[in-house]
């Protein structure tokens, strides 16, 4: 008998002997219960193709090391084990506590759910095990037959696989379907259709939404992509009186009207107050408008349109040249340098023709995305949001 499997059938009797599991063993086991999870959890999540991405690369790197893990028990295997439970298990608690932002899916904390909690435990032990065996060796382990082992992982890994059938992403994004009249009771499943201009218009989902501020959502939609490729054309649209503030060079450049902003028109495709232009591609592609209110309208005064699923903003700190060109942003004291100028506030409110992330209402990112109303939790659609 060599000295491993002499160190693995330990005499706990006269005339009895005690199976010990390896550290490693248990850890590879786990691993491969994290990793099938994790499969099964990339499968739920096809509507954020980042997120598939990332589930489905640490699946396969789970699976792989806890394949590896029990053919080749030594201290490098050990060591690497422990690398990957950390990433597990801290990518989960990051999740779940302030969200994933670079993760298109994960950027909003969710609630604590079955299916995540089995995959973390499971990660857990690998990482816990893992690290017992590069500080003991590879071979140590457990008084513990292999069937138990293998039954406890088994049955984890089981609950948390069958529970991602049930997975759902809360908040803004991914609710309770409401159905019918002026109910808000919420049922146990998730209806909702990505946002693309291509198909029809389905806005459903979003809890608090009645029927009548989901057709109006859903109505602007359809007329602003009716009617706004008339100004697909930058130059059309500039010889109507749209003048670009230049900042095309930030891969998304707008033009103002400033006839419009001062007309009676609101929420109009045809007198826009300013067209959204996508730039990455060299040229101008028009994907959405940007309906702005009369300046020095207050947030609380702006239209009811589309309840929880449209919000409004404004953009209180950036600084113009006197001809109508940004310059960049306000100081400290929300004051602009000598010679630009701070406009007036306008509430706007964007109505995409392209598919976004964050939905057919989404504001722009970082600084594009204004200020919104006192108490209000930036809005990101992922609910109705689509990759572009």
């Amino acid at each position: 008998m060599t000295a491993v499997a002499e160190r693995l059938l330990l005499p706990e009797a006269p005339g009895r002997r005690v199976t010990v599991t390896p550290w490693l063993v248990i850890a590879g086991l786990a691993s491969l219960g994290a990793g099938a999870i994790h499969f099964a959890a990339a499968g739920v999540h096809g509507d954020h193709p980042q997120t598939v991405y990332v589930f489905t690369a640490l699946a396969v790197a789970q699976v792989g090391w806890g394949g590896a893990a029990l053919a080749r028990r030594d201290r490098l295997m050990a060591q690497a084990g422990v690398l990957l439970g950390l990433v597990g298990v801290v990518g989960w608690a990051l999740a779940k506590g302030v969200g994933l932002p670079f993760i298109d899916g994960l950027q909003t904390p969710e609630p604590i759910q079955l299916a995540d909690v089995s995959a973390a435990v499971l990660a857990a032990v690998a990482t816990l095990l893992a690290a017992a065996a590069v500080s003991r060796g590879g071979a140590a382990g457990l008084r513990l037959p292999m069937w138990v082992a293998a039954a406890a992982m088994t049955v984890v890994t089981v609950v948390g696989t069958v529970a991602t059938s049930g997975h759902h992403h809360q908040g803004v994004g991914a609710l309770p379907h409401v159905h019918g009249g002026t109910s808000t009771t919420a049922v146990t499943h998730v209806h909702a259709v990505p946002y693309d201009p291509s198909l029809p218009i389905d806005l459903s989902g979003t809890p608090g939404v009645t029927p009548q501020q989901q057709a109006a959502a859903e109505n602007l939609v359809a007329i602003t992509l009716a009617r706004l490729p008339q100004w697909a054309d930058a130059k059309v649209a500039e010889r109507a009186g749209f003048h670009s503030i230049g900042d095309g060079f930030t891969g998304t450049e707008h033009l103002i009207n400033q006839a419009f902003l001062k007309d009676k028109h609101t929420l109009d495709p045809d007198h826009p107050e300013s067209l959204v232009y996508d730039t990455t591609g060299g040229g101008r592609r028009l994907v959405a408008a940007m309906f702005m209110l009369a300046p020095g309208t207050p947030l609380s005064a702006v239209p009811d349109i589309g309840g929880a699923l449209v919000q409004w903003h404004i953009h209180d700190n950036l600084c113009f040249s006197p001809s109508g060109y940004v310059q960049g942003i306000t100081n400290a004291a929300g004051q602009c340098p000598t010679g630009q100028v701070k406009p007036t506030p306008a509430p706007m409110v964007h109505v995409w023709i392209t598919k976004n992330a964050c939905g057919p209402f989404a504001a722009l990112e970082g600084i594009g995305g204004g200020t919104i109303a006192a108490g209000q939790t930036r809005l990101c659609d992922h609910l109705h949001g689509s990759a572009s």
